[in-house]
């Protein structure tokens, strides 16, 4: 799904892009269509620093206080995504630009943020081949759950078959 996202965003995206300058071209002229697109970008590196640093300013306080900056942590992402969005020429990303940056809609931005990289998560742990066995986090190649007796079956899938047995070694003469 994300592949398929990010397929339709390289190849949409510019496109619209193109569209849209296209049709401001035509409607305001060539060379005005330029100017707003410097004057965007200008008024746009200005907010980014600005507000680069309030959460950089932000963050420091935050971890020295030593609380978790988990919403300093986002705004400074933000900031950067939306930094790099402004630097892109077009009128699109320059609205997603300053979604990301301005002070009054990045939380609607952090929120969104949130609950996109929660959902891919629980996809990501859906897909897991652990998933199902009821042990929230063991370590590749073990039967059984971290810190649990060897030959329990606390590890095993639920409903799963229970074969009990001996195991016979034989030994040989070398």
């Amino acid at each position: 799904m994300v592949r398929l996202l990010l397929f339709l965003a390289f190849l949409v995206v510019p496109v619209l892009e193109i569209f849209l300058l296209i049709q401001v071209g035509q409607v305001i002229g060539g060379w005005p269509t330029v100017a707003l697109l410097i004057a965007d970008s200008l008024l746009g590196a200005w907010i980014v620093r600005r507000e680069g640093r309030r959460a950089w300013r932000r963050l420091q306080e935050t971890l020295q206080s030593g609380r978790m900056p988990e919403r300093e942590l986002a705004d400074g992402g933000l900031i950067l995504v939306g930094g790099a969005l402004l630097l892109t020429p077009g009128f699109l990303t320059d609205v997603l630009g300053f979604l990301c940056v301005l002070p009054f809609t990045r939380p609607m931005m952090r929120r969104l943020g949130s609950w996109f990289f929660a959902r891919r998560m629980k996809a990501m742990a859906a897909a897991s081949p652990y998933a199902n066995l009821g042990v929230p986090f063991q370590r590749p190649g073990t039967d059984s759950a971290p810190g649990s007796r060897p030959g329990s079956t606390s590890g095993s899938a639920p409903g799963g078959k229970v074969v009990h047995g001996e195991v016979l070694r034989e030994e040989r003469d070398v």
